[in-house]
C-alpha cells in the first residue's frame, strides 16, 4: 500500500486513519483492542484520539480512549509500528484547557502517560485558543519536540485566518509550524473546508486528515429517514440535519457508484475523500468488523473521473 507523507513532516500514513473516538465511548476496551489489532493486520498504521475522549459520555472524565490505546500498544509491544496522534486544548475540567504554555506542558505529561509512550508523533490543537498568543503554544510545541516528545504538531477546527497568521508566525519566528490540518470535510460538509481552506493546505504542503470523514455515518445509507434516526443508538443524534433533498441526493449517488463499482456507499464516500486536492487521509472510526472491513476496502477502491464528478454534482450546494 503506497504511503503518503504528512505535510513536510517525517510522518507516512496509509490513506486512511482509524479514528479513536469511539474507544472508551461505543466501544469497551476488549472490543476496542479487536478493531486495532485488525486495523493493523489489514495494513494500516495511523491512529487518531484526543485527551478529552470521551468526556461527552455520562460517567466519563477523558482520557478513556488514550488510555484504551496505551493499554493495547503496552500487550502488543508494536509502538515503533504505528503511528499515534492525539489532541489538547478541549476543556478536561476546571482549569485544564486551552493553548497556554502551562497547559500543553502538564497536558502532553497526561497524555504520554496514558499512552504508555515516550513519544507522540502527531500533537495537534484540539481547537483554537483565541486567549492565548499563537507565538506562546508554538513555542510549547519547539520545547516538546526539543524535548523528544513530540515528532510534528497539527492544528484542528482552525479557520482560514488563523491558520495562515500561525503559519505566517511559525517561518517568522524559526518556530515548529503545523504540518497538518485536521478539519470537518465529507461529501455533504464540503462548502467551509473547499471555500477557505484547500487552497491553503495545497499552496503550503499542509497534511490534511479529515474528521466526520462519513457525516457522522450517514453517508454509510444507514440513516435514510427520522424512523433509521431512533434505531441508530448513540449516533442517531447527530445525522438528524443530514436528512435533506441534497442529503438524499447524495446517497443515490453514492448507491449506483458502489452497485457499479461492487462496493459500498462508505468505501465509496471515502474514496472521494482520498481522491481529493490535499487530503492525505480520512479518519473514519469502527464499531464491528464488518463497519473495518468497510472503512479499509475505501484504499484500494479507485474511482474514475466520471464517478468523481457524479458525486461532486451529487453533492452540490444547494
Amino acid at each position: 500500500m503506497q504511503k503518503r507523507r504528512l505535510g513536510q513532516s517525517q510522518i507516512l500514513t496509509a490513506p486512511l486513519v482509524l479514528g479513536g473516538n469511539v474507544f472508551g465511548w461505543t466501544l469497551n476496551e476488549a472490543d476496542s483492542f479487536r478493531i486495532l489489532d485488525e486495523f493493523v493486520g489489514a495494513g494500516f498504521d495511523f491512529i487518531d484520539t484526543a485527551d478529552s475522549y470521551s468526556n461527552f459520555v455520562p460517567g466519563n472524565v477523558g482520557g478513556e480512549s488514550e488510555t484504551i490505546i496505551g493499554k493495547w500498544l503496552a500487550q502488543r509491544g508494536n509502538r515503533n509500528r504505528v503511528v499515534i496522534a492525539t489532541k489538547v486544548g478541549t476543556r478536561m475540567g476546571p482549569d485544564m484547557q486551552g493553548l497556554s504554555k502551562a497547559y500543553i506542558f502538564r497536558a502532553v505529561e497526561d497524555s504520554l502517560r496514558r499512552l504508555q509512550t515516550d513519544t507522540i508523533d502527531l500533537y495537534q490543537s484540539h481547537r483554537d485558543d483565541p486567549a492565548t498568543p499563537l507565538e506562546e503554544t508554538l513555542e510549547a510545541y519547539a520545547e516538546l519536540i526539543r524535548q523528544g516528545k513530540v515528532r510534528a504538531i497539527g492544528a484542528s477546527n482552525y479557520d482560514a485566518a488563523r491558520l495562515v497568521e500561525a503559519l505566517d508566525i511559525a517561518k517568522r519566528e524559526s518556530l515548529p509550524r503545523y504540518e497538518s490540518l485536521q478539519p470537518q470535510y465529507n461529501l455533504y460538509d464540503r462548502a467551509d473546508y473547499e471555500t477557505n481552506l484547500e487552497s491553503i493546505c495545497v499552496e503550503r504542503g499542509l497534511g490534511v486528515i479529515t474528521y466526520f470523514s462519513l457525516a457522522s455515518g450517514f453517508l454509510t445509507g444507514k440513516y435514510r429517514s427520522p424512523a433509521d434516526l431512533k434505531a441508530g443508538g448513540a449516533r442517531g443524534g447527530f445525522v438528524g440535519h443530514y436528512l435533506t433533498p441534497r442529503g438524499q441526493r447524495i446517497l443515490r449517488a453514492l448507491d449506483e457508484i458502489a452497485a457499479s463499482h461492487h462496493s459500498t456507499p462508505a468505501s465509496v464516500a471515502l474514496a472521494w475523500l482520498m481522491a481529493r486536492p490535499g487530503v492525505t487521509a480520512p479518519i473514519a472510526s469502527a464499531t464491528s468488523s464488518a463497519q473495518l472491513k468497510t472503512l479499509v476496502s475505501a484504499a484500494q477502491l479507485q474511482l474514475e473521473q466520471a464517478a468523481i464528478e457524479a458525486l461532486d454534482l451529487a453533492s452540490s450546494s444547494p
